[in-house]
């Protein structure tokens, strides 16, 4: 797990280390020194720590106009033993609601488990962000995370789903990641009617 970066290319367009309005603002990275670990395994020093043991996180890109962030993860989502919810909502997700922030898009390729509990957090996080026009969204979970994820009723919540588990992100610039995402959902409310 060490040799995981966070997703980098997108640093050009916004760096969460020189967002003063960013929890991680004034971060100090290094390329040489593992400190962070998911259970034993060593982590790379470029994610931050939300407070979790197990989850990490990186903000990689925000705009305030629109009212979006794009976040990734790393680690094991654990709201059963470590209240992960807890922290990602309390050490990260509530400034950024704070400054206007209104839609999350979670890309999730590297969560690679998740127990689920109550789902109190995610509900409080929906009531934070829909009144709005804003949604979370979580991206490319694993087939067995998407599982256990729905077992705990956070669909209800958030949006996930297969649509939503094949997204090629990395290649495209962040607003057309929204604009895909925007599509993605147009779509599904297209087909209820």
């Amino acid at each position: 797990m060490h040799d995981i970066e966070p997703y980098y290319k997108w640093k050009a367009y916004y760096d969460a280390a020189e967002d003063k309005k960013s929890p991680f603002y004034g971060r100090e990275y290094s390329e040489f020194t593992f400190t962070n670990k998911v259970y034993n395994y060593f982590i790379h020093p470029q994610w931050d720590s939300i407070g979790s043991q197990t989850l990490y996180a990186k903000c990689l890109f925000v705009d305030y106009d629109d009212g979006y962030a794009v976040i990734e993860l790393i680690g094991e989502w654990n709201d059963c033993l470590n209240n992960d919810i807890m922290y990602l909502k309390r050490h990260f997700v509530d400034s950024l609601i704070h400054h206007s922030i209104n839609k999350f898009i979670i890309a999730c390729d590297n969560v690679l488990n998740f127990h689920g509990s109550d789902n109190s957090y995610y509900e409080e996080w929906w009531d934070d962000v829909k009144d709005e026009g804003g949604w979370i969204c979580l991206i490319n979970t694993l087939d067995h995370v998407l599982d256990e994820m729905e077992k705990t009723y956070i669909q209800y919540y958030c949006q996930i789903g297969e649509t939503l588990s094949d997204i090629n992100w990395r290649k495209k610039h962040p607003k057309e990641l929204l604009q895909e995402i925007n599509g993605i959902f147009a779509r599904s409310i297209k087909q209820i009617r």
